[in-house]
């Protein structure tokens, strides 16, 4: 059973998500907004979520970093939906076979 502190960090952290992408619409709303500011508005979210994750691969695990580093490369060429596709299947197999 899922104990009561991790549904709420989830909760608690879609809620952070969700207000980055918000709040910066709600602040701005009566100005015209450039193709960069809007670009930067869109990336606030994931930003969020890099932070929260990104401490989970400063470790000594090599499958870890090298499913990222397959990741990004996916990124670097692919869309949203193929390349977390990508990434949690190279983090699967390299787990798989590096233990």
């Amino acid at each position: 059973m899922i104990q009561t502190s991790t549904l709420l960090t989830i909760g608690l952290m879609a809620l952070v998500t969700y207000l980055t992408r918000v709040l910066g619409y709600v602040a701005l709303r009566n100005r015209t907004l450039s193709p960069r500011t809007t670009a930067v508005l869109d990336a606030a979210p994931g930003c969020v979520l890099i932070a929260v994750i990104a401490p989970a691969f400063v470790v000594n695990r090599p499958a870890d970093l090298i499913a990222l580093a397959v990741t990004l490369a996916a990124a670097a060429r692919l869309p949203l939906l193929p390349t977390v596709l990508i990434g949690v299947t190279a983090a699967g197999l390299l787990r798989h076979l590096l233990g």
